[in-house]
């Protein structure tokens, strides 16, 4: 007679990481109100790359344990010591993921869009624009713009992948990330660069709109990783 069981959760790295946190903590004898040492410094100390550290400490202040005070440090609150628990995929892995797909999709759209394409395109940019001047944050215009060229390489299978990763956004850990480094100018340098990528994929220049779409992405993630 066969029995079934319940998966086992598989502990994404930042939840490790954050598990290193809590032991550093209790060892550094760090009480209620203290300050953890400088982000470079734990990132030491755990010998873990500073991108899954600020993951690790985003996921922390979701559940309360730590307060990230930008321009004067990280603080323990003295949550319970539980696991951390998932807030959803790791954000530096979700946007390499993204990179991956979304440099072919562009590259394909490239060759299959048509001119109307191009002009509805453009009022995405425009729109996003509009949110942007008006203090208002683009997400909404700024998936449609990916998925909407996801669409035109023609592959129903890209166009679904990458609607499935840009709303991975939408997840507690990434939500929290926004509320750290979204801000106009991030978004006008988001802006900016999806300009460029269409002029690149006007132009039926695959190779350059591909690297635009690479480049967007990946400086993406870096206004991520500033300086807490």
């Amino acid at each position: 007679m066969s029995t079934s069981t319940a998966p086992v959760e598989q502990r994404r790295l930042y939840q490790q990481v954050a598990d290193q946190i809590r032991s550093l903590i209790a060892e550094k004898g760090i009480r209620e109100g203290g300050r953890l040492p400088p982000e470079r410094d734990l990132a030491q100390q755990l010998g873990v790359s500073r991108p899954s550290l600020r993951e690790a400490l985003i996921a922390l202040e979701i559940e309360g344990t730590v307060d990230i005070r930008m321009g004067s440090g990280i603080y323990y609150l003295g949550a319970p010591e539980t696991p951390t628990k998932q807030h959803g995929d790791s954000p530096n892995d979700l946007m390499e993921a993204r990179i991956a797909v979304e440099t072919a999709a562009v590259s394909m759209a490239c060759a299959r869009a048509q001119p109307q394409d191009f002009e509805r395109l453009r009022n995405l940019l425009h729109a996003m624009k509009v949110d942007i001047d008006a203090n208002r944050h683009p997400l909404d215009n700024d998936r449609i713009f990916h998925i909407e060229i996801a669409s035109l390489s023609g592959n129903s299978v890209l166009s679904r992948l990458v609607g499935d990763m840009f709303d991975a956004r939408f997840s507690p850990i990434f939500t929290q990330y926004r509320e750290h480094f979204d801000n106009r100018q991030s978004w006008l340098s988001a802006y900016e660069e999806h300009v460029v990528i269409v002029d690149a994929m006007e132009a039926r220049d695959s190779l350059r709109a591909s690297g635009h779409m690479a480049a967007h992405l990946l400086a993406s993630l870096r206004r991520w990783e500033r300086e807490t």
